[in-house]
């Protein structure tokens, strides 16, 4: 007997990822500047916002050197509550750094 020369196909089975994972980036028209993923499991919340916030201006400072010279940053924030929080307003309003308005959903 020949056996046959069909090959079974086999079906991809769909499976939803255990594992989520956020990612926070901040970017400019000639790229990204910084990015960090957020632990998982982690909330961010005003003070993890504030430490995210000075590892940007440090990589400005040191990836984009020709942008600091005035030290003054526009950044674009969705409205999640740790990005309006009153300590991030402060950090922002001390370190000259403009934010964009974003509007409601």
């Amino acid at each position: 007997m020949e056996e046959s020369c069909v090959s079974k196909t086999k079906k991809a089975r769909m499976q939803k990822s255990k594992l989520e994972m956020m990612l926070i980036c901040f970017f400019d028209q000639e790229g990204i500047v910084h990015r960090e993923f957020v632990p998982p499991g982690m909330t961010v919340n005003a003070d993890v916002y504030c430490d995210v916030l000075r590892r940007l201006r440090e990589n400005v400072r040191r990836k984009r050197p020709q942008k600091w010279q005035n030290q003054k940053l526009i950044i674009h924030n969705d409205n999640a509550p740790a990005h309006r929080s009153f300590k991030v307003s402060q950090f922002l309003a001390k370190n000259s750094t403009t934010v964009v308005p974003h509007p409601p959903y």
